[in-house]
């Protein structure tokens, strides 16, 4: 049986590669062949799946401390992963964030080095950030943005939601409090403004420009392109090339929801089986019940308990694989 594993990393105990590492080790062990394509929605994870870091530029962070961020560059081609520069991780989580100053300036400066290194093409995978400055902070730490004239540049999110939502709708996961919000949103209004002034553009209107606390607007203001982040990453991966032909097709992250089927990969992997005519099932580390009849699923925290399945996610998962044939 010729088995693909295309999955998302289980947050907090598994990378993505991991997570099809231990699918593939079951498949071997059964005496099935399998191709591991490790995946990512354009949030965390996209840089590793994507080809993995192969230089680092000291940067702002988000609360304005010096940080080395991860990127790669290969050929003309720039990998940039916002939550390694601007991420709210970095900034200690919703609790340690200052949600009303912190900045998407190491980001810009990310692209700027990418620029400097000669890269035609950038991909930037927006999520996990720890910002709702609407790209301000990136757009003044690039030196100028006619440099970009003549560069292919890409955004990879996960979302619609449209830049003077972008406080509304993911302030609270960033610490911020009520009143926080309502002048972050005044804040996004205001810069709306200098983005249709200045680059003729009206990204109040453009789907994903919320992205990220709003550096998707940014992006769309520089002339740059947002696309789903699953799909920018299943066309640079091939896979419907790996799923054509197959017999199974495990898909997978750490816990099954209702988002998992708007956007992410779960729910992207189970469109392109179906479209294929290939089986399609999950292994996931839990599954809210009001999705566990959507796809065909194992969830490891059931079968081994939620504490073996943090702590030894792998061996969990190498084990709930052949219940999945």
């Amino acid at each position: 049986m010729k088995v693909v594993a295309a999955v998302d990393k289980f947050r907090g105990s598994a990378t993505a590669a991991e997570v099809a590492s231990a699918i593939g080790h079951a498949c071997w062990e059964a005496g099935h062949d399998c191709v591991e394509v490790p995946m990512a929605d354009g949030g965390e994870g996209l840089l590793d799946v994507l080809g993995g870091a192969n230089r680092t530029t000291r940067v702002t962070g988000p609360l304005g401390t010096p940080i080395d961020a991860a990127w790669r560059l290969s050929g003309r081609t720039a990998v940039i992963e916002m939550a390694l520069a601007s991420g709210l991780e970095l900034a200690g989580g919703a609790d340690g964030n200052d949600p009303m100053n912190a900045t998407t300036a190491g980001t810009g400066e990310l692209i700027d080095a990418a620029l400097t290194a000669g890269a035609k093409r950038i991909v930037v995978g927006l999520g996990g950030s720890a910002t709702t400055d609407g790209g301000l902070g990136a757009l003044q730490a690039l030196r100028s943005p006619t440099r970009l004239k003549g560069v292919e540049l890409v955004a990879a999110c996960d979302v619609t939601t449209v830049f003077t939502d972008a406080a509304r709708v993911f302030g609270p996961q960033k610490g911020a409090s009520n009143a926080q919000i309502r002048m972050l949103t005044a804040r996004l209004e205001q810069l709306a403004e200098r983005y249709r002034s200045e680059f003729e553009i009206d990204v109040t209107d453009v789907e994903g420009s919320g992205a990220a606390g709003g550096i998707g607007g940014l992006i769309a203001a520089l002339g740059g392109t947002l696309m789903p982040g699953f799909e920018l990453v299943a066309d640079e991966l091939d896979l419907w090339d790996h799923v054509e032909g197959a017999d199974l097709v495990i898909t997978g992250e750490g816990r099954l929801d209702a988002q998992s089927f708007d956007g992410k990969v779960v729910g992207g992997v189970a469109e392109i089986a179906g479209e294929c005519g290939v089986d399609v099932a999950a292994v996931v580390g839990v599954a809210d019940s009001d999705v566990r009849d959507r796809i065909r699923h194992v969830a490891i925290a059931d079968e081994f308990g939620l504490d073996r399945a943090m702590s030894e996610p792998q061996w969990c998962i190498e084990r709930a694989v052949p219940m999945l044939w």
